[in-house]
């Protein structure tokens, strides 16, 4: 995969969730020369481990590494199952029901915005997140046209104070979750440092939504899974 359009940013935050595809953008984007710094949040997640393996990557790529504390919006935001202890991490594929407990309101909207706010005090020239095809039917603010609006808004919300050839960068926003596995076999992922499981426990569940797309996209991608799972979920050939 190679960068399109414009040439490789110079600095780029990157929004690192400690994710499989966050990662895999931080590592496509160092493959690339872009320097980096990641940007990760504690917002009362109930996977807040995940936190540690944005650390991984930090430490991999010799990049700065900041965590921003919005823990308060945990009670803020109820009702999502990544939030709310309330509500219980649904089971299996992704589907825009079985899956829309998963929602956090308005997430990715706060994170860019900060991120973006980032870029500007840092000088950095680009803003990078792991959006991609398979969250579209899920989730609102990961699809085509929250991007374009957004990256909108910050181009006018910042005029004057941004780069003029800075991006909006969400390379995958258009690939599935499988031809992700590929770019990060590709630039050194190593899978073992990273964390998709919404649940948190000691090792990926193997049973939620993410851990069922995670397990399918490496068989789709032909890439050995080095992950351990506490349980694999029935119906997915391994």
């Amino acid at each position: 995969m190679e960068m399109t359009e414009h040439a490789p940013p110079q600095h780029a935050v990157v929004i690192a969730s400690g994710g499989l595809d966050s990662t895999t953008v931080a590592y496509w984007l160092a493959d690339s020369g872009s320097r980096l710094t990641l940007l990760s949040f504690d917002y009362g997640q109930r996977q807040r481990k995940e936190l540690g393996f944005a650390q991984r990557a930090a430490d991999r790529l010799n990049a700065r590494h900041e965590v921003v504390d919005l823990s308060g919006l945990g009670r803020l935001l109820a009702g999502s199952a990544l939030t709310d202890s309330s509500v219980e991490v649904p089971n299996g594929h992704y589907t825009a029901e079985s899956m829309r407990s998963t929602v956090v309101p308005n997430r990715n909207a706060i994170m860019l915005s900060i991120a973006v706010g980032a870029a500007v005090a840092a000088g950095a020239d680009a803003v990078a997140f792991g959006a991609h095809a398979g969250d579209h039917a899920v989730y609102p603010d990961c699809r085509d046209e929250f991007f374009e609006l957004f990256a909108e808004t910050a181009r006018v919300g910042n005029e004057g104070f941004l780069p003029k050839d800075f991006q909006l960068l969400a390379p995958f926003i258009d690939q599935t979750k499988a031809d992700i596995v590929k770019v990060a076999g590709q630039v050194g992922v190593p899978f073992v440092d990273t964390w998709s499981c919404y649940r948190g426990g000691e090792l990926h569940c193997g049973t939620c939504g993410t851990c069922t797309e995670r397990i399918e996209a490496f068989v789709l991608a032909g890439v050995e899974d080095p992950t351990e799972y506490a349980t694999a979920p029935s119906g997915v050939a391994r």
